[in-house]
């Protein structure tokens, strides 16, 4: 791993300069790692109902055959795609990018659920969480 030092560029004291070093201090981003995945559907069962499964069930999801689906990237919605095969493989076609454009997290995107907290431990951190 290497480590860039920041050039020092005149008026970096006054605070200029700084926006042309984020823009090259960002370029390491490039190379990490992220996970994308696809969400294909959801469905709500039972605990019972799920310790029934078994190698021929068949569950439902809550998406239509037609739809899009949703694309993430660490978690975060970023795309809506279709499935394409590519080779013997499937693939994705990106059809449209989600952004923050409306103002922020949008609750009716879907995206991993939130783990709740327990009430033990809401208590210790004094009802927050």
């Amino acid at each position: 791993m290497s480590i860039q030092t920041p050039i020092e560029t005149p008026g970096h004291a006054a605070g200029m300069g700084r926006t042309a070093q984020a823009g090259r201090g960002f370029d390491f981003l490039r190379n990490v790692d992220v996970c994308l995945s696809v969400e294909l559907g959801r469905t709500e069962m039972k605990l019972k109902n799920v310790m029934t499964l078994g190698e021929d069930s068949v569950v439902p999801l809550d998406r239509l055959t037609d739809e899009l689906l949703d694309v993430f990237v660490n978690g975060k919605p970023i795309a809506k795609a279709e499935v394409i095969t590519e080779g013997n493989r499937f693939a994705l076609k990106i059809v449209e990018m989600v952004g923050d454009d409306e103002g922020g997290d949008d609750a009716s995107q879907p995206g991993p659920v939130p783990t709740p907290v327990p009430a033990d431990v809401q208590a210790e951190l004094g009802g927050q969480g």
